[in-house]
């Protein structure tokens, strides 16, 4: 399954987060980090959804990159 990373650089880090699965959240000094660390993230989130009988949730979430004049 292919899900939607949001990534967000701070002033000192990097966040990431999975729209689709709620709670999974990761954090790195550099956005490969981030990157690395929210795809362990989803493999754990997921294999713990499989544990408690959850079911795996469709990826839904969809993303575009706007570009607007900020003038």
């Amino acid at each position: 399954m292919k899900y939607v990373v949001i990534l967000e650089e701070g002033s000192e880090s990097w966040g990431a987060y999975v729209p689709d699965l709620p709670g999974c959240v990761a954090a790195g000094e550099t956005r490969q980090e981030a990157l690395q660390l929210i795809r362990e993230a989803i493999e754990f989130h997921l294999d713990g959804m499989r544990e408690d009988g959850d079911p795996i949730p469709e990826p839904h979430s969809y993303s575009e990159v706007i570009q607007v004049s900020a003038a």
